[in-house]
């Protein structure tokens, strides 16, 4: 090969990585660490080793792993999810075909869960309450998604004329398969379902010292729930890490009846709030089904708010500008999305708002997280007016009224 062709090889090589790159402006400046996570996704999606997709569940998610093949991530497709065009369920597809009336919740916005799941990470972290893995919107592409039979080929036919046509090749915007858009959440090691934990609990209970960090856990995943609303917060989608404390012993002995322990290791738990892609509602739920929170049957949800807890956040949701701030932070998110409505984004905060309004006042009043969800359902709209000089708020007001939802579900137990 002459000394040209070499160096047209390498340009075309470099080029060809350059098209087949999948950054698609996933920097995040300010989050140097999760930007890390998604450049070593990249990385190993280049190098061959892709996504896996995960069987349970109603929409097309996704393992993420790194060079190694190590899981570093889940990544939920926008087009993907129960009502997106290509969701690979096809007994949710068959679902929405043969029974759309019962198919969805009326509640929720379609196909918003991706903007749902990096949502309640940015409520998370506003609150400081470190239950959520870091979450976020990027865009990833890889041959294990979904994609349409046509984009598939087109990819294919660019790839070989890039091969054999490299002038014609670098005219291409984009050799590879196009990106998909969706919520990029960090993966946790070594939590497990919380059902699991808590039948085992009932058997072997906590010590004191664990126990009462699990239960401030605990109600930092309730005031998140109940903040967003989620709809869909079962036993089986949130996790526990475990880990018993170790004990030695002190001195030899051969009665055991005597023997006496020092704690080598102490016992570690954590709790990691997942699966937030049924959240954000425009309304309380009023039609079949009230989606309750299942951890309000846990015997958890009897105790009373802890002063811990209370010291954490009723500060902050009595606060109406940190409130706003949040909203706006809210703002800025969802109207990213191609589909997003401010009618439809107000009635959102609405709910939001309403769900602050209950929660700051239960912890004022030291109520327990059961009693908080028997609080009536209440709604915070802005009032309609022309007062903002700016597109953001210029037919929205900055008063504020209060009503309480009448309608209820036909079913309150599920």
């Amino acid at each position: 090969m002459s000394t040209t062709e070499s160096e047209r090889a390498c340009i075309t090589q470099h080029e060809q990585k350059e098209y087949d790159s999948i950054s698609w402006d996933n920097d995040d400046c300010d989050d140097p660490e999760f930007t890390e996570v998604i450049r070593q996704a990249e990385a190993a999606i280049d190098a061959g080793v892709n996504p896996t997709r995960i069987y349970q569940g109603s929409s097309g998610s996704y393992f993420v792993k790194n060079i190694e093949g190590e899981t570093i991530g889940v990544f939920k497709p926008k087009d993907e999810e129960p009502y997106g065009r290509l969701n690979p369920k096809w007994t949710k597809w068959m679902h929405r075909m043969c029974c759309p009336c019962c198919f969805g919740r009326s509640c929720l916005i379609p196909n918003q869960g991706y903007m749902s799941e990096a949502g309640a990470s940015l409520v998370d972290t506003k609150l400081g309450l470190n239950v959520v893995p870091k979450t976020k919107v990027v865009k990833l592409a890889s041959e294990t998604f979904n994609y349409l039979r046509i984009d598939v080929e087109k990819s294919k036919a660019k790839k070989i004329v890039n091969e054999h046509f490299p002038k014609v090749g670098r005219r291409f915007h984009r050799i590879g398969l196009p990106p998909k858009i969706g919520s990029y959440q960090m993966f946790v090691s070594g939590y497990k379902d919380a059902d699991a934990h808590l039948r085992r609990f009932d058997s072997d209970p906590l010590d004191k010292e664990t126990s009462k960090k699990f239960q401030l856990l605990f109600e930092r995943l309730v005031c998140l729930d109940y903040i967003i609303r989620n709809t869909d917060r079962g036993n089986d989608n949130w996790l526990i890490k475990y880990e018993k404390q170790k004990l030695v012993l002190k001195e030899n002995t051969d009665d055991d009846d005597t023997a006496e322990y020092e704690v080598e290791t102490p016992a570690f738990i954590d709790v990691a709030a997942i699966d937030n892609g049924l959240a954000f509602p425009i309304k309380h739920p009023d039609s079949w089904r009230a989606y309750p929170y299942h951890w309000a049957w846990l015997p958890y949800a009897k105790e009373p708010f802890s002063t811990e807890t209370r010291d954490l956040i009723q500060s902050k949701l009595a606060d109406m500008n940190v409130v706003q701030d949040l909203c706006d932070d809210m703002y800025t998110l969802f109207k990213t999305d191609k589909g997003f409505d401010r009618q439809m984004f107000e009635k959102q905060m609405s709910v939001m708002r309403g769900q602050i309004l209950n929660l700051s006042q239960a912890l004022k009043d030291g109520k327990s997280p059961l009693q908080l969800v028997q609080m009536p359902n209440v709604f915070v709209e802005r009032s309609r007016g022309h007062v903002g000089t700016t597109e953001k708020f210029r037919n929205f007001s900055n008063t504020f009224t209060q009503r309480f939802q009448k309608k209820a579900p036909f079913f309150s137990w599920c």
